[in-house]
């Protein structure tokens, strides 16, 4: 070999050495440039991400508020039905004290609940509903039953006498007249 040849092996291992070089920092280039890319892409992502992330914290500070204001509203409410109930309870006993007041006015109700008769006589309810049609209201004589100082037949006893106490004997008298 000679030294022409030999010059010309090294240069052609230089050239290949430097075309080697070149290539490997081209590819180092790219390869960077991908990488800044890459980084720029996934900071932009990170921003999205980022807002994502106050969005939703700004929703669920929303929520939040929204939950302590309904829970404001539900004890308003409830302190407002509290005061309704307390007030439905102060019209109610003084409902019930005038009803017992009128029971105490009225001659025709017992107000003792010891009293002996107060099983015969009527009571405020007795004395309130509405007669049904065909049966005799509250102090009416019942037809058949007996009236004192009358004298009936024991045959002539039926059965609505016989469920009939003497209730028209004890009752209080009343301005209606009988039916005798």
């Amino acid at each position: 070999m000679d030294s022409g040849q030999l010059i010309g092996i090294i240069i052609g291992i230089v050239v290949v050495l430097a075309i080697v070089a070149v290539a490997v920092m081209v590819s180092r280039r790219r390869k960077v440039a991908a990488d800044r890319n890459r980084a720029a892409e996934m900071r932009e992502q990170a921003k999205a991400d980022e807002l994502t992330a106050r969005e939703r914290e700004a929703k669920a500070t929303r929520a939040e508020a929204d939950a302590q204001q309904a829970e404001l509203e539900a004890e308003r409410l409830r302190q407002e039905a509290r005061s309704r109930q307390e007030e439905a309870e102060k019209v109610r006993s003084g409902a019930q004290e005038q009803l017992r007041k009128a029971d105490e006015l009225d001659p025709d109700v017992v107000t003792s609940e010891h009293d002996d008769a107060a099983a015969e006589t009527p009571t405020r309810r007795s004395l309130r509903s509405e007669p049904v049609s065909g049966e005799p209201g509250a102090g009416e004589p019942v037809p058949g039953a007996r009236v004192s100082g009358e004298e009936r037949n024991p045959d002539d006893v039926t059965q609505a006498d016989t469920a009939q106490t003497h209730t028209t004997d004890t009752n209080p008298p009343d301005d209606r007249p009988r039916n005798l």
